[in-house]
């Protein structure tokens, strides 16, 4: 279904007005221990000790507005807010400060199993969880059918919601929010839970509930879901807001964040985890490889690995981007027998794509104490997207390594289209007059951005 074309947030009333909000909490620390009834009731107190009270704040500051008829998502790392703002959102929470405005109706999706009682069925759960929704006794009569069959659960309705999987407890769940007519229409991550056919079945629901005119707030870690379903991506970090816009620009941006972070963690993991070297030089046997990330005879040694766009360091790019692998060398001894080589791989170990310069064509002459700086140049590196690592090395001819490096960097690449399997070639169709297409929603996202 193509859902009409929206006006931003500031073009009429919002549906949904953030200001200035902030969300603190009080934890107690540990070590108590508890008292017994006796003492809890002649010192008044349950818990032995003195409780030292820790703030931690769950959001500060927090502004955003969400235009009706809106789909936007909001994305962070597990503890930068995303849960607590929805809850706030759906008026489970209270905060601390600033305010919260709604227009309209709210339904909520936040936890799994929230608001259902695991002893009474899942017919008896329908009524209840519809009436704390506003709905009236005989609008959930009207409605109740289409739950049913929406949830697919008609053979499990009268068996108590404690003997449902978690999957059964998400199609209920959202089967009933989505017949209450909401205006507003809150998801966390639970969508995750249900199975392919039911996923595609909310899917459909969404588009249609846009259609109508409503808003959507969708958390999810699967980011291909926030942008095939946002209009706008609001990243959360630490609490605090640190983007919003067009869904594939933000996600874009938390990807190359986390892509740096993890490459920085991967290298000092390395720097800290050198491994031994075999006794007499030689290469690892392959059932050692499988463990060992770094052996060879260190004649010469890769210290270092840069992956370099535009001169500048990252290890987040874009498919078809141009790229330069740069291996920083130290010489301990001339060398006249000498390759050097580089591989990129899955995590799984599916190779995608590598070369040395034996294979390119490179006759050795001699290989000076000393540094020294290898580089790579990729003019159009069209990885397909995914998480990718890449090993480097430097050899003999005959493969006797000076030292090989597995693992040694790691690599996280986007696409603006979409494909199957490693690698993105160059590609362009071509149709005869009598094929038409009209223009999808994804394609105007592309077009966009």
């Amino acid at each position: 279904m193509k859902r009409p074309t929206k006006t931003s947030p500031g073009d009429g009333p919002p549906a949904v007005r953030v200001t200035e909000l902030c969300k603190s909490y009080r934890r107690t620390s540990g070590g108590h221990h508890l008292r017994t009834l006796k003492s809890a009731l002649v010192q008044r107190s349950l818990v032995k000790g003195i409780a030292k009270e820790e703030t931690i704040v769950a959001l500060e500051g927090l502004s955003f507005t969400v235009g009706k008829g809106e789909s936007v998502g909001l994305i962070g790392s597990n503890g930068s807010g995303k849960s607590t703002l929805l809850k706030m959102l759906a008026g489970i929470l209270k905060p601390t400060s600033g305010s919260i405005e709604v227009d309209g109706r709210v339904a909520a999706l936040i936890e799994l199993g929230a608001g259902f009682h695991p002893e009474i069925s899942g017919r008896e759960n329908i009524y209840i969880n519809g009436a704390v929704l506003g709905l009236s006794r005989r609008e959930i009569d009207r409605r109740f059918d289409d739950i049913v069959e929406f949830s697919g659960l008609a053979s499990f309705i009268d068996e108590p919601v404690k003997n449902y999987s978690s999957g059964m407890y998400v199609r209920l769940g959202f089967a009933v929010a989505v017949h209450t007519d909401p205006d507003v229409l809150i998801v966390d991550e639970v969508l995750a839970v249900g199975d392919e056919a039911f996923a595609h079945r909310c899917l459909r629901r969404i588009e249609e509930f846009l259609a109508a005119g409503k808003t959507l707030l969708l958390v999810s870690h699967s980011l291909g879901l926030i942008e095939e379903v946002s209009d706008r991506v609001l990243w959360l970090e630490g609490g605090t807001l640190r983007a919003s816009g067009h869904p594939r620009r933000v996600i874009d941006a938390y990807r190359e964040s986390i892509a740096e972070t993890e490459s920085r963690a991967h290298l000092e993991e390395k720097q800290t985890r050198e491994e031994e070297e075999t006794d007499d030089g030689d290469a690892a046997s392959d059932s050692e490889r499988g463990k060992i990330l770094r052996w060879g005879n260190r004649e010469v040694e890769v210290e270092s690995l840069r992956v370099l766009i535009d001169g500048r360091e990252h290890y987040h790019l874009k498919s078809g981007q141009s790229v330069v692998f740069e291996i920083q060398l130290q010489v301990n001894s001339e060398q006249e027998d000498f390759v050097f080589g580089l591989a990129i791989s899955t995590p799984r170990g599916v190779e995608c794509w590598g070369t040395n310069t034996d294979l390119q064509g490179f006759e050795p002459e001699r290989l000076a104490i000393g540094p020294s700086t290898v580089r790579i140049e990729c003019p159009n590196l069209r990885l397909a997207p995914g998480e990718y690592l890449i090993d480097v090395a430097a050899h003999a001819h005959d493969g006797a390594p000076y030292d090989y490096r597995r693992h040694f960097a790691a690599l996280s690449v986007t696409a603006a289209e979409r494909g199957v399997g490693i690698y993105f070639p160059e590609n362009r169709w071509t149709f005869s007059d009598g094929v038409h297409w009209q223009p999808t929603q994804r394609r105007a996202k592309k077009n966009t951005s």
